[in-house]
């Protein structure tokens, strides 16, 4: 959908019955991002989490879903998520389309068993004809899944100041984040250990230091696995926009970039007796106040352009 379009629908002054009938799969699923039917009141949508603005992500620390009720873990981009090989934090979902079905049944979330929705959609004259336009059979289980995630295949971004000073086009990259990419790539700093590749992140399950069985209980990965060595651990997010997609961490604990770095600088000024943490993390790094300044500064140029205009 154009984005006048998506504006219009997401506020309430479009039904989905005044929308063109969709001519692509991806079409079809942003439908279903924005529609509310997917949660068991009608009141909230994937995109009330996942805000375009924000690069799919959430302002919020937790987002509220139906009724208000809330979750333990912060809302993530779905952005950069065609080329992943986990999802979510504790990595419950290994692909794209697999993930699509756990917010609509979560009961902190959309509270909504799958099948019902289904039903709804084929109950549904605008879904009906659309699902039968496209996929040339109604709505069920795999074709609302595969829609969907056809859509957020679709979200992926490269047009940022550090693509295009990598690939030699104008740009306006910084000296200071030129100096922090130097300094996100060393040995001190050690952020490539985990964030390396196209979005950043290895896609796999790290434990920084974020829980203690005390203040910080969520157990990340363990819940998924059982295995001792997961206690703690979580799926290693990407950082593209990662300028706009505040605040951060599994429990949105910290509120800015610096607030992460410093953390990472030393975690056992925040948590002083975490279990299981990862090697890497064990001893300060010691990072001088222009490498912490350098470093923020090649964080928010891995930013999409598109978001200069919105934030």
């Amino acid at each position: 959908m154009q984005i006048k379009v998506i504006f219009l629908f997401f506020f309430g002054f479009l039904t989905v019955s005044q929308l063109p009938l969709p001519e692509t799969k991806a079409e079809l699923g942003e439908k279903l991002f924005f529609d509310p039917i997917l949660s068991r009141d009608s009141s909230i949508s994937c995109a009330s989490c996942h805000k375009p603005h924000l690069a799919f992500a959430d302002s919020l620390a937790v987002s509220p879903g139906i009724e208000g009720r809330l979750g333990r873990r912060n809302a993530p981009s779905v952005m950069n998520m065609a080329f992943r090989s986990v999802f979510f934090y504790d990595g419950r979902a290994k692909t794209i389309r697999d993930q699509i079905h756990f917010p609509i049944q979560d009961s902190v979330e959309m509270d909504l068993s799958y099948e019902v929705a289904v039903s709804r959609l084929i109950s549904n004259k605008y879904y009906k004809t659309a699902f039968n336009l496209i996929y040339k059979e109604d709505p069920n289980v795999d074709n609302v899944a595969d829609a969907i995630s056809e859509y957020e295949s679709t979200l992926e971004t490269a047009n940022t100041e550090f693509d295009a000073w990598m690939n030699n086009r104008p740009n306006a990259m910084s000296a200071s984040a030129i100096r922090g990419r130097d300094v996100f790539m060393s040995d001190k700093a050690k952020c490539f250990n985990c964030h390396f590749g196209p979005d950043f992140t290895d896609d796999d399950f790290k434990n920084i230091g974020l829980y203690d069985d005390s203040k910080y209980t969520d157990r990340g990965r363990y819940d998924i696995t059982k295995k001792p060595s997961d206690m703690g651990k979580f799926k290693v997010p990407g950082l593209r926009n990662v300028a706009v997609t505040a605040p951060y961490m599994h429990d949105g604990s910290f509120k800015t970039l610096r607030e992460v770095i410093e953390y990472y600088d030393n975690p056992y000024k925040i948590v002083h007796d975490p279990i299981n943490i990862d090697e890497d993390l064990s001893k300060p790094l010691n990072l001088t106040e222009q490498e912490k300044r350098d470093l923020e500064a090649f964080l928010r140029s891995l930013t999409d352009r598109r978001f200069y205009q919105l934030n």
